[in-house]
């Protein structure tokens, strides 16, 4: 607890940073952004091939969730006509999603007039949706995405959550929306609620959904 400098009054630093966002908000400087985190359960092969991996093949294995795909699809659907950005931290699984679903994809290995050209078409809305590798953390500014979709983040990285969040919070006129997709009771999700706790005291809400 501490005192402000106005009244001398103690206040929750969470309550006034929770204030400060909402003041933001109704005023148009930032979207108002609504975050979800979907929980997804894991087929019965890959439940067994968690069940018997090391740590760090159990996140991978919990990141590349099959099913994660039926849930984009789903969201895809839900937010038909709004710029989207499907993120992703393993280039195996982004290209393989950009892949079945017909998508234009942006990874490290693209090249650089090719990166700049779908950037291009994005902002002016020639494409709606856009596949990224983690390279769209600190390398483009996409002022018009108001829907986030991330199959797979890093290890807890709180830093990584505030900047992907950070891409959909452009002023506009609707809500923007920031789905986490991670698989139900794995490590996945452990790490995930590690950055959302980041985000809650920093006053965003969120929300728990079950697919």
């Amino acid at each position: 607890m501490r005192s402000n400098d106005l009244g001398g009054n103690p206040f929750n630093l969470r309550d006034y940073q929770k204030e400060a966002i909402d003041m933001l908000e109704s005023r148009g400087y930032i979207a108002e952004a609504l975050c979800i985190d979907y929980r997804v359960p894991l087929s019965s092969e890959e439940e067994l091939k968690y069940a018997h991996a090391d740590k760090r093949a159990k996140f991978r294995i919990a990141a590349e969730n099959q099913r994660k795909k039926e849930l984009v699809c789903k969201l895809l659907d839900n937010h038909g006509g709004e710029n989207i950005l499907v993120i992703g931290q393993f280039i195996s699984q982004v290209e393989k999603l950009a892949r079945e679903l017909e998508l234009p994809i942006i990874t490290g290995k693209t090249k650089d007039d090719e990166r700049e050209k779908l950037y291009e078409e994005f902002r002016q809305e020639r494409i709606k949706i856009l596949v990224v590798s983690k390279v769209a953390n600190f390398a483009v500014d996409l002022p018009d995405a108001s829907v986030m979709i991330q199959v797979s983040g890093t290890f807890g990285s709180r830093q990584e959550e505030a900047q992907r969040l950070g891409r959909i919070l452009r002023p506009k006129e609707r809500t923007s929306h920031f789905y986490t997709l991670v698989s139900k009771g794995t490590i996945e999700q452990t790490f995930s609620t590690n950055r959302q706790l980041f985000l809650v005291e920093q006053g965003y809400r969120y929300h728990i959904r079950y697919f």
